[in-house]
Order: structure tokens, then C-alpha cells, then sequence
């Protein structure tokens, strides 16, 4: 192959056989069960990397069902996503993710920076109770109930949520193992149509992992839980911080 070939269908790994297609990415049908909780507001500090800031000691933890999405077929993740403020702009900061499907494990962590691990995710509805579990290996490291529909929530208010911004801690190490790209990339979510969306009660339970330690924030106390049908475009980021620079 050619240098002037490479260059044109250089797009991700491997050269001749992407792992992932090029966007837009598309989802239809995407299922969300996010259960807000506080947490110890030491233990955010410590983890949450500046020049974002912490507006309360708050996680959303989330499960999210994924059956139709354009290049990534049918998958499930579940993670931590942390409110943040970044110049004055309120959104959250994607913590950890972890999944059960290669292509969007490779496409999240390449594209946008999306800290995404393979593990076993799955959400669904047990007679009256939507369920999320987290199974690392043979290790059940979260579970999260919510009451199925309890009530209907604001559509207008969840539908503003989902358009917050979005932060990331892209890194990419160079071939000598040093940092060839470390930045805080900044993403949204676009042509957001929700279908549906509840709230109802919720609990949720953490177990301690070595590799997968979504324990280290513990859950002091429930706040909200809503469970979310929408379609929507993943877009894709830009730069708004470069570690590497002075």
C-alpha cells in the first residue's frame, strides 16, 4: 500500500479493518436507568481532574441499554458519571464505563476518550422492577432497582439534561509509553427525541473490585432515580483543555 493510500483510508485500527465505521453514530431506542446519589465529597475531589470542579458531592450511576446504534450494533454499559462546572458550563464528567461490546469499547476510548472497560453489563425488567447489574468477571459489583413506570417524569426536563455538556480525560500513550495526548475533551449529545421517561423509587448497591473499583465512591444516600427512552447522535468532541501544554 502506498504512502498517499495510507494517508486517505488511515481512519482507526486495524488499517484495512476498522474496528469501528466513521460517524455519525445514531441510537434508536436507547434505554437509561440513572440512579443519583451523594457521595463523599473528599473521595470526588480526589478523583475529579481539574480545571473541572466539583458543584456537588453527587454521582449519577448509570445503566444503559443499547439495542439499535449505527456501528456498534446491539451492547449494554454501565458507569459513573460526576456533575461538573467547566467555565461556568454544567454537565458531567464521565468517571468510568464499562462494557460488554468491542467496537464501541474501541471507538469510546479512541474517539472521544471514554474511560470504557469490557465487563458484563446487563438492564431489564423484572415483572414490576427495572434492574441494572454489574458483573465483572464472576464479581457482581453493582446492582441498581428502580420501581417499573412508577410515575411519568418532566419529558422537557429529562430532554434538557441529556443535552448538558459532556467532559472526558482523553489519553493515548506514545510507542515509548510516555503520554502522546492528554486532554479534556468536551462532547454533546444532538437530535435527543425522548420517547419516555420515569421516576419512582430506587435503591443502589456497590461492591469493592480491584479493576473495577466503582466502590470508591460510596453511596451515602439515594436521591433520584429516572429510567429514560430517547433516540439520539453521539457527536463528536473537541479540545477545551491540553494537559501537555504549559
Amino acid at each position: 500500500m502506498k504512502i498517499q493510500d495510507v494517508r486517505a483510508n488511515a481512519f482507526a485500527m486495524p488499517l484495512t479493518c476498522p474496528a469501528y465505521p466513521r460517524g455519525p453514530y445514531r441510537f434508536v431506542g436507547r434505554e437509561y436507568l440513572i440512579v443519583t446519589y451523594r457521595t463523599d465529597p473528599e473521595r470526588l475531589r480526589a478523583l475529579v481532574p481539574e480545571p473541572l470542579e466539583i458543584t456537588e458531592p453527587l454521582v449519577k450511576y448509570e445503566f444503559i441499554r443499547m439495542p439499535d446504534s449505527t456501528g456498534f450494533g446491539d451492547y449494554t454499559e454501565s458507569g459513573q458519571v460526576i456533575p461538573v462546572s467547566f467555565e461556568g458550563r454544567k454537565g458531567g464528567y464521565c468517571h468510568c464505563m464499562f462494557l460488554n461490546d468491542e467496537p464501541p469499547i474501541a471507538g469510546g476510548r479512541e474517539l472521544w476518550g471514554f474511560p470504557k472497560k469490557l465487563a458484563k453489563p446487563s438492564l431489564c425488567v423484572d415483572i414490576d422492577t427495572l434492574v441494572g447489574v454489574l458483573d465483572y468477571g464472576p464479581v457482581r459489583i453493582a446492582t441498581a432497582t428502580m420501581g417499573y413506570k412508577y410515575r411519568a417524569a418532566d419529558l422537557a426536563a429529562v430532554k434538557t439534561s441529556l443535552l448538558a455538556p459532556n467532559f472526558l480525560l482523553k489519553i493515548i500513550p506514545h510507542v515509548d509509553g510516555t503520554p502522546r495526548i492528554c486532554e479534556l475533551v468536551e462532547y454533546y449529545l444532538e437530535e435527543v427525541n425522548v420517547k419516555g421517561a420515569w421516576t419512582g423509587p430506587g435503591t443502589l448497591s456497590l461492591s469493592p473490585h480491584a479493576l473495577a473499583p466503582v466502590a470508591e465512591l460510596p453511596v451515602l444516600e439515594v436521591i433520584s432515580t429516572v429510567h429514560i427512552v430517547c433516540d439520539l447522535t453521539l457527536g463528536l468532541g473537541k479540545v477545551v483543555h491540553d494537559y501537555l501544554q504549559p
